[in-house]
């Protein structure tokens, strides 16, 4: 309990960076990293490490030779996640999504977010996606957790199929599974 209300409060300091009052969902973190490819060498993009939930979840899917990209805008965010997932496939950035293709280089096999597109302009909104889909290979997939299913228009702009799964919480939590297919 101590635990929780210690989480509600670092979320809910950091709200228009985080856009979280809770950590996410164990059945949401579940249901966003049900697209990460199997397989040797793969490379995953988390947007909005937080705590790290999600990132076990990644890591734990993943093989020895994939890496993750974990951004977190948050610095204490990043320090608490670096000193409690000791993980040579982690590589935390303390940057934000907009900067993606700065930071990396290689071709993308998933990306993961929990970032707070309700707080970002449009302009901002529709690069990170669109960078992110950019550096995504074929088929594979961009999921976004969201408290509303505002944004899922700006992803249907870019994305080939889109769909939303929502996951009874409180709040609920939409997941936007948004994947990339090229002819």
């Amino acid at each position: 309990m101590i635990k929780k209300l210690k989480t509600f409060i670092a979320f809910s300091k950091h709200l228009f960076v985080t856009g979280a009052i809770t950590e996410t969902s164990r059945n949401t973190v579940v249901e966003i990293c049900k697209y990460i490819p199997k397989g040797e060498n793969k490379i995953i993009v988390e947007f909005g490490m937080g705590h790290g939930n999600i990132t076990r979840e990644i890591l734990n899917k993943i093989s020895s030779t994939s890496k993750v990209y974990s951004f977190e805008v948050n610095k204490s965010f990043c320090k608490q996640v670096e000193n409690e997932i000791l993980d040579n496939r982690l590589i935390i950035i303390n940057d934000g999504a907009e900067n993606i293709k700065k930071h990396i280089k290689e071709n993308v096999d998933s990306v993961i977010g929990s970032i707070p597109f309700s707080f970002f302009s449009k302009e901002k909104a529709i690069g990170i996606i669109q960078d992110s889909y950019d550096k995504l290979v074929n088929n594979t997939y961009f999921s976004q957790v969201l408290y509303t299913k505002f944004n899922f228009k700006k992803f249907q702009q870019i994305f080939n199929k889109c769909y939303i799964k929502s996951i009874k919480h409180t709040p609920t939590e939409y997941i936007f599974h948004c994947k990339k297919e090229c002819n």
